[in-house]
């Protein structure tokens, strides 16, 4: 089975965020030996590893400052030939909905970068999001948004 870094973390993602006990500080050895069993590759749970260990990290570590809010972004060459306008525009709209604050929308691009996945979509931005905001204690409510928009949205369902 091929599996990329992002199935790994949304794996790691369902199935113990409701788990208090993988939340903070679990083994990465234990966590690891548990993907491993269910059927991900080395390098992909190594690499998903490495990736929530920086997501972890202190978020303001790639900014020296915090962008201003309702600042502009403009995305570099090597962000537009993978961040289609589509995606930018659902980037913004999470921003102009109170979702994501300018300082996590940089976090959120770093983090999607990280995944060294090619072109990203919708999905893994509504993922990747989910992860950073639930990494960050004190969003509680953006994240439970967020959250609805990415199960509500996975349903099939039109409204």
């Amino acid at each position: 089975m091929n599996h990329s870094v992002l199935d790994v973390l949304m794996y790691l993602f369902e199935t113990f965020s409701e788990q208090e006990e993988h939340h903070e500080g679990t083994d990465h050895s234990v966590l690891r030996q548990e993907l491993l069993k269910a059927g991900f590759r080395e390098r992909e749970v190594d690499r998903a590893l490495t990736w929530l260990d920086d997501l972890g990290q202190d978020p303001d570590r790639p900014f020296p400052t915090a962008p201003a809010a309702h600042s502009v972004r403009i995305y570099n060459g090597i962000e537009l030939s993978r961040i289609s306008a589509e995606c930018r525009g659902y980037l913004l709209y999470l921003e102009q909905n109170g979702i994501l604050s300018s300082l996590q929308r940089e976090i959120v691009i770093e983090r999607l970068m990280a995944l060294d996945a090619g072109e990203i979509d919708i999905e893994q931005i509504k993922w990747v999001t989910l992860m950073v905001l639930f990494s960050q204690a004190e969003q509680q409510g953006a994240f439970a948004r967020m959250e609805d928009l990415v199960f509500e949205e996975n349903t099939g369902l039109v409204n």
